[in-house]
């Protein structure tokens, strides 16, 4: 199954990047540990990390990055 969208953003609270992948009406959560001024190839790197751990398959098309 392929997630409807995968968003990475800098999330400052946490001072972590935050991966959100949307599958229908699910939203999952996680963060992953890059600097802020990762390049977005590591970024997009890490989402799609996220995306395999959590049991989906990754499409490139559906991440966006937020800075």
């Amino acid at each position: 199954m392929r997630p409807d969208k995968v968003e990475i953003s800098w999330d400052a609270t946490k001072s972590s990047w935050l991966v959100r992948i949307e599958v229908g009406e699910e939203v999952v959560r996680r963060h992953v540990t890059l600097p802020k001024t990762a390049a977005d190839d590591a970024l997009r790197s890490a989402a799609t990390k996220a995306v395999t751990d959590e049991g989906y398959q990754p499409d490139l098309a559906v991440i966006t990055i937020a800075r």
